[in-house]
């Protein structure tokens, strides 16, 4: 069936409620019963396993430590004798040590920033190209994107997987890409007009400063653009960060989940119900785990999401800890589809501060900053360690013009309400920096929101 015939013959779901259109890209598998899907995830976790053992050293090593065999594996459950797989496992077998495929079978390298050390490298097959078109086609489907969509991609391209990903994605269903990237913000809004754009594709930082350049320029998305949908991911989008979105640029914003190491952005869309993100399970295979004891937990529970591919090639990981906290929700979802929903992601394990012994993650704090109208979305937090050896914390943040216009006073009294509200929320007396407006470095793709200074500090 071609593109337009999905999109004109019955390839979208009817919602229970009436009350939003729910278009699925891929019906044969985005809505299985439960059953069909578990059992079609058994059948590939054998395979991948199999593969695994045979094909990759690491595995195979490890599984004989545990003394698991492929043929071990007789239920969903059994994955829990598998080994699992960190990124420093990755990053200990750079480049290509974890491929399962010659690299004459690789089509193509993608690789994470590096920024803490060597880069995480993914490799795709052209199985695993085609794989991850199709799973980016049900992302953006989701989301209500058409044929008759311009999407204006500003993930960057290049080895980050954003780019490419949401390129092919909407090139599958048939949307006009405009492949502009990260950069020449006022350029991109230029672009909005003149090309009659609908849909933005970006990490959801800098679609607050391409809504900050919009303003600047005297655009008004309401009059002056076509925008209807945002696409975001690549990094947390709080319930505020999307609200702050929605209202500057008059969309509708959908977040996205995925990974480098399991095959970039196409893990998991959100539908138009915007009840939690649902994970391609016919393609990744999820557990929630304690993150201290390594122990699965039950549906429901907080944990940390572990990830297993289950259809990936080149690259094929068993296990996977994203150290992303979240719970899977299992409840049928309005919009048709069957495959589980992550809860909105809470933070992850890995990027836990702990400050005078109280545990803060950067989303709580963006939460309540972006909870007062006297700021804008703009914030660092720059994390110390003093002389009695404590790690120490403060945070910058600008705040909005008419807040900086009112003078010193006014910029006192949104600092004294922002420690205030974070005192409610940590527990913690916070040292809080109001700076002007467009004082604090712009990204032009994941934002960097922490600075660790602790290192300079030894």
């Amino acid at each position: 069936m071609s593109v337009l015939e999905k999109f004109a013959f019955g390839e979208q779901s009817k919602p229970a409620t009436g009350k939003k259109e729910c278009l699925i890209w891929d019906r044969e598998h985005e809505t299985m019963p439960r059953s069909a899907l578990e059992k079609l995830q058994l059948e590939r976790l054998q395979k991948v396993v199999e593969r695994c053992y045979n094909k990759v050293p690491f595995y195979h090593q490890q599984m004989d430590a545990l003394g698991i065999r492929p043929e071990d594996i007789k239920t969903l459950a059994d994955v829990s004798k598998l080994p699992f797989t960190t990124k420093h496992d990755l990053r200990d077998n750079y480049p290509f040590a974890m491929f399962a495929e010659p690299m004459r079978n690789v089509a193509r390298l993608h690789a994470s920033s590096g920024t803490t050390g060597k880069p995480v490298v993914g490799g795709y097959t052209k199985n695993d190209l085609n794989t991850w078109s199709e799973l980016m086609a049900r992302v953006i489907t989701a989301a209500g994107v058409t044929p008759d969509d311009i999407v204006c991609n500003s993930f960057g391209y290049g080895l980050f997987t954003g780019g490419m990903g949401f390129h092919y994605g909407a090139e599958r269903i048939g949307a006009t890409i405009v492949p502009v990237s990260g950069g020449q913000s006022k350029r991109q809004v230029m672009l909005w007009q003149d090309f009659g754009a609908t849909v933005l594709s970006s990490t959801p930082s800098y679609a607050c400063v391409l809504a900050e350049q919009a303003e600047e320029s005297g655009v008004n998305p309401v009059k002056d653009l076509k925008l209807r949908i945002a696409l975001v991911g690549a990094e947390p989008c709080t319930p505020q960060m999307r609200a702050e979105i929605e209202k500057k640029l008059n969309v509708e914003v959908f977040d996205t989940y995925g990974l480098t190491e399991l095959m970039g952005p196409g893990v998991g869309l959100e539908c138009p119900y915007h009840d939690g993100l649902h994970i391609c399970e016919d393609h990744f295979l999820m557990e929630t785990i304690d993150p201290e004891s390594g122990e699965v937990l039950p549906p429901g529970s907080e944990g940390e999401l572990v990830l297993t591919s289950l259809t990936k090639e080149a690259f094929p990981l068993l296990r996977f800890r994203t150290r992303d906290r979240t719970r899977i929700n299992q409840e049928p979802c309005t919009c048709g589809r069957t495959h589980a929903r992550l809860q909105k992601i809470d933070g992850r394990t890995d990027d836990m501060l702990i400050i005078k012994g109280v545990n803060v993650f950067p989303t709580q704090i963006e939460t309540v900053i972006l909870s007062l109208p006297q700021f804008e979305p703009q914030y660092v937090i720059v994390v110390d360690r003093s002389s009695n050896f404590l790690d120490d914390m403060e945070i910058l943040v600008e705040c909005t013009h008419d807040v900086h216009e009112a003078g010193e006073g006014a910029m006192e009294e949104a600092r004294k309400k922002l420690a205030h509200e974070l005192h409610q929320v940590l527990g913690l007396n916070t040292r809080i920096k109001v700076v002007a407006p467009k004082t604090l470095q712009r990204s032009e793709g994941k934002a960097k929101r922490v600075v660790d200074l602790r290192e300079m500090s030894k």
